[in-house]
């Protein structure tokens, strides 16, 4: 099992589930006291990834920035996710940012376990992530997404389509009956994750 990190109420019937990397753990903290802010009644299970392209990526994918490419392992991922998701009592969520958050997303395509999908600057570029979601039926009610207003003003010609595949998601998702909010941050994608995290965990905690 992937090494886990427990945060606010343990007691909590409202379980979130937040893959993560070093950085993530070095500012989670400002995320559960964002949280916090709205409600205590939550607890927040970080689940330390071993290795972020090929441990939340849906499929193989070649590299987009830097040599390394996506080994689609995400499958293995969920199965390790849905050890924590067993006791019936629960209430499970799921986010995370970035990758995290694309991950996420096509977590509930997969299961439905969880009751909400808490996307924060969600890697939508990924290659045929759109035509997936489109392919298929989600199983969680109502997905929040985030992103940046500088995230698409960028020279990768790939990374640059973030911005219209979800808006897109947006539409397709809102239009099929998912209860569905599309928020706009400032800034570019390393800013703020911990709160823009913080805030998607938020909205679907209010549903």
């Amino acid at each position: 099992m992937m090494k886990s990190y427990k945060y606010g109420n343990p007691d909590s019937s409202n379980i979130l589930i937040q893959m993560v990397d070093d950085h993530d753990i070095d500012v989670i903290e400002n995320e559960v006291e964002a949280i916090q802010e709205a409600t205590e009644d939550f607890c927040l299970i970080a689940i330390k990834v071993v290795d972020w392209n090929d441990d939340l990526s849906p499929w193989e994918a070649l590299a987009v920035f830097g040599k390394k490419g996506f080994a689609g392992l995400a499958d293995k991922t969920l199965e390790q996710i849905l050890e924590y998701c067993k006791d019936n009592g629960k209430t499970y969520y799921i986010g995370g940012y970035s990758l995290a958050g694309l991950f996420a997303l096509w977590t509930a395509y997969q299961t439905d376990v969880f009751k909400g999908v808490a996307a924060a600057s969600p890697s939508m570029w990924f290659p045929g992530f759109l035509e997936f979601m489109k392919n298929n039926s989600i199983k969680s009610p109502c997905v929040y997404l985030s992103l940046g207003d500088k995230e698409e003003k960028t020279k990768n010609p790939v990374m640059a389509k973030v911005g219209d595949c979800i808006r897109e998601a947006y539409d397709w998702l809102s239009d099929n009956g998912t209860d569905c909010v599309l928020e706009w941050n400032q800034g570019n994608h390393f800013k703020d994750a911990d709160i823009r995290t913080a805030n998607a965990f938020k909205w679907v905690l209010e549903k």
